[in-house]
């Protein structure tokens, strides 16, 4: 007789969302092996060879299923690639509705565990009579964002764009308005009210699973705890990043271990971040003009600011740097067209700093190696992450933007030295260490993150038994 606890979790077609919902359940079934997952995967259209690789990795506690894709022949060929993957999954709910009947009747389950933004299936375990629980793959900052965020719609009249005090958020540090996420830049677009609609469900679920740990926004969740029964409950359960790549680049990793610790600057923008073509000229004028050892994870120029599938890509991303770079920099640094096994690199000893997209996988990935960051944000909710880890914890420095929102070359060689072999990236290089050691701390045994996890665990056992009673 199958005695383990079954848990239901619903992702998104969504590389990094899935990805750290993975990573998740990876670590509840290895630390709990009476626990069983199934995770059911809305897609698109065909299912990626990066997606591929992760499902198959997958310990046998872990189930999965990919749902068909829904019609999607209405939408214009041009359809913002963020907008259509809120589509797809609007359209994708009869689907999972189905899945998780049929899960049910099969093998009872506890609790039904989906995506930040896939909130619909609150009401689908609602109809089954199922505690729900939402997995929230950022941080705690956001999600204050997410449960205050209808509060603030009915105070406040004003765009957040034109405030003239940040934003305090409570037990957060303050936020500029205009770095905000992007539904919340047009108060009067239809993303701001499927935004508010949505961060209204979160009050249906029982729980909120946070990719963080107390140390990194202790404050935070302080305040958040305090509010009690009036918002659900945030679980600091991370921090969850993945633990090294399918696939290698030894000549990337070969040329590293050339290098002198801590003197090599990595560059990438996440899974699908793209720069425009005029920030990708002035990044690759500033790190010639810096002077400083570089290895770029380089892509194609993008009008959405990121690309959806890497394999798919059928562009040489070479030919839009600058004429004559490759040949300037050869002894300086290594372009490395789309993709490099970012886990191996962020923990070589020879990385001294990380530009980054602020996506909040490679900012945990970059925090558990201990290394200092020059923010970079794109889009979603990057530039709160950015603005946590320049104002609040100190150890990252964010380039200023110029009046049509780029980074000059001048201003890239600046904080490039600056975090690399400046004084001030000596205390953000401290500052990182003791975060880094935290976060290990957190995972321990009897660390804070592992000591939720086992809270919530307890949690879903007893609604088992509830059910056999």
């Amino acid at each position: 007789m199958n005695t383990k606890t079954h848990i239901a979790l619903v992702s998104i077609p969504i590389y990094s969302h899935l990805r750290s919902i993975l990573e998740f359940s990876k670590r509840l079934v290895h630390l709990h092996q009476d626990i069983h997952v199934t995770c059911i995967i809305p897609t698109t259209g065909s299912i990626c060879s990066n997606t591929k690789a992760l499902v198959e990795s997958l310990p046998s506690s872990i189930d999965y299923m990919f749902l068909p894709p829904p019609n999607l022949d209405d939408l214009p060929q041009d359809f913002h690639p963020a907008l259509l993957v809120l589509v797809a999954t609007s359209r994708s709910m009869q689907s999972i509705d189905d899945a998780l009947k049929k899960i049910h009747s099969r093998s009872s389950l506890v609790a039904i565990v989906c995506d930040g933004l896939i909130t619909q299936v609150l009401y689908l375990s609602k109809k089954l009579n199922i505690s729900s629980f939402i997995y929230f793959p950022s941080n705690m900052m956001l999600l204050s964002l997410v449960l205050y965020s209808p509060k603030m719609d009915e105070t406040m009249t004003c765009e957040y764009r034109d405030l003239l005090e940040p934003l305090e958020l409570p037990g957060c540090v303050p936020i500029d308005g205009k770095d905000l996420p992007e539904p919340l830049q047009d108060r009067s677009g239809e993303e701001y009210k499927v935004f508010i609609e949505g961060n209204k469900r979160f009050y249906l679920a029982d729980g909120v699973l946070v990719n963080s740990f107390i140390d990194m926004e202790a404050e935070t969740i302080r305040v958040l705890h305090e509010e009690g029964n009036k918002i659900p409950y945030a679980y600091a359960i991370g921090p969850f990043i993945q633990k090294g790549s399918s696939r290698r680049d030894e000549s990337c990793l070969r040329w590293l271990d050339e290098q002198e610790d801590n003197s090599v600057l990595y560059i990438s923008f996440g899974s699908g971040g793209a720069l425009s073509q005029d920030q990708l000229n002035e990044l690759a004028w500033g790190l010639e003009l810096s002077g400083q050892k570089f290895i770029w994870v380089l892509r194609s120029p993008s009008k959405f600011g990121f690309v959806n599938d890497l394999s798919l890509a059928n562009e040489d991303p070479l030919q839009f740097i600058p004429s004559g770079f490759l040949e300037r920099t050869k002894d300086q640094g290594l372009v490395v067209p789309y993709w490099a096994p970012q886990i191996e690199i962020l923990s070589h000893s020879a990385i001294g700093g990380f530009i980054s997209h602020c996506g909040w996988n490679s900012t945990l990935e970059s925090v558990v190696n201990g290394v200092p960051m020059i923010t970079w944000p794109l889009f979603a909710e990057q530039k709160m992450n950015a603005a946590i880890l320049s104002k609040g914890l100190k150890v990252a420095v964010r380039p200023k933007v110029n009046e049509k929102g780029i980074v000059e070359r001048e201003e890239v060689a600046m904080v490039i030295k600056n975090i690399m072999v400046g004084e001030e990236g000596k205390g953000i290089r401290q500052r990182m260490k003791e975060l880094k050691d935290a976060a290990d701390n957190a995972v321990k045994q009897d660390g804070s993150s592992t000591r939720t996890l086992a809270e919530l665990v307890l949690k879903w056992k007893s609604l088992g038994v509830a059910q056999c009673n």
